[in-house]
């Protein structure tokens, strides 16, 4: 099955963490997939012997319906179980290890954290790729005493994506740019990260000289505006710094 790339480095992700289980083999792990659309996580992770069985879940029952054709094409039947429901609220306390959850804003990632508390405390392993409010995301992972151990940027289409594996445990960053653009040491494409933090670097010049030319006009509000900018600018420019330490 060919996938995105941004799938297939979910699925890496995945499988780096089952690895990482010493406790158990990978055939006594099920990995739950949050909003599974078509199924093709779920069914990769199955075939690809990555886990030994997954759920895969969503809250609309038209892409349940695809992910269940697309299982039984596959033979999969006996280990993907469909599930329709909100967030985690399918799933029973201890019954997957691995909880994957993509492809939604942060703010909304984090609401079905928060309100499936006794779910996600059992969880030992999450992957995670908030498609926005990534500072919010890492807060509120905090929060809710989850610490993101890796991170990994890649562009797919002109677009970039972030994709996170977190553990429960304890994470804080001393400096507000790592919640926004993520800790350096734990980025695995740098090299990606570096670009996109330049790409971010011309946008915010291009704001800041329009913002100057807005102020010459006399326009008052553009102030406090170029002011932002230019604290966004200096954390651009801490997150470039860290990650060629």
């Amino acid at each position: 099955m060919k996938l995105s790339k941004r799938l297939e480095t979910i699925l890496d992700m995945a499988k780096r963490w089952v690895s990482g289980q010493e406790a158990e083999g990978q055939n006594e792990i099920c990995a739950a997939d949050v909003g599974t659309d078509h199924g093709f996580v779920p069914i990769c992770l199955v075939e690809r012997g990555i886990v030994g069985r997954a759920l895969a879940l969503d809250v609309r029952t038209g892409p349940l319906l695809r992910a269940q054709e697309h299982v039984r094409e596959r033979g999969l039947q006996e280990r993907i179980e469909l599930r329709l429901g909100d967030g985690l609220s399918p799933i029973e306390p201890t019954e997957a290890q691995l909880v994957i959850l993509t492809g939604m804003g942060g703010e909304l990632m984090l609401r079905i954290l928060r309100e499936n508390a006794q779910v996600r405390k059992s969880v030992r392993g999450f992957i995670f790729s908030p498609q926005s409010e990534q500072a919010l995301f890492r807060h509120g992972l905090e929060d809710l005493g989850l610490a993101i151990r890796e991170e990994e940027m890649i562009k797919e289409d002109g677009k970039y994506y972030t994709v996170m594996m977190a553990e429960p445990g304890r994470m804080h960053y001393p400096l507000e740019y790592s919640y926004r653009y993520g800790a350096g040491e734990i980025q695995r494409q740098p090299a990606v990260q570096k670009e996109y933090l330049e790409q971010e670097t011309g946008k915010l010049e291009g704001i800041r000289r329009q913002l100057l030319e807005n102020i010459k006009k006399g326009n008052g509000a553009a102030k406090q505006r170029l002011k932002e900018v230019e604290r966004d600018l200096e954390e651009v420019r801490m997150a470039k710094q860290q990650l060629l330490k």
